[in-house]
């Protein structure tokens, strides 16, 4: 069975990974809206000036395209890490 906890340093590069990859998605997404939309994404879902439909659409789009960006970021750092581990152990 293999050891599920990682390392500190496997952990550590891939919260890395995911913070970049969440911060450049999220200035990819706020383009992308705003050349499909040409306004602004909602940055006050309370606001009243803003429609429910485009505060859920910014919340999905936001939310989908950040968590997969992290996901994949995360899986590629560490198995980078892994990939270096194990080409040293050789």
């Amino acid at each position: 069975m293999s050891d599920n906890r990682g390392n500190g340093a496997s952990k550590a590069l891939g919260a890395i990974a995911a913070l970049a990859a969440a911060y450049g998605t999220r200035k990819v997404l706020t383009f992308g809206w705003k050349q499909i939309t040409g306004k602004e994404p909602p940055s006050d879902p309370h606001d009243p000036h803003v429609g429910i439909g485009e505060a859920l659409g910014w919340a999905v789009v936001l939310g989908v395209g950040i968590e997969t960006a992290r996901l994949l970021a995360m899986r590629a750092a560490t198995r980078k890490l892994r990939m270096a581990n194990h080409a040293d152990t050789d």
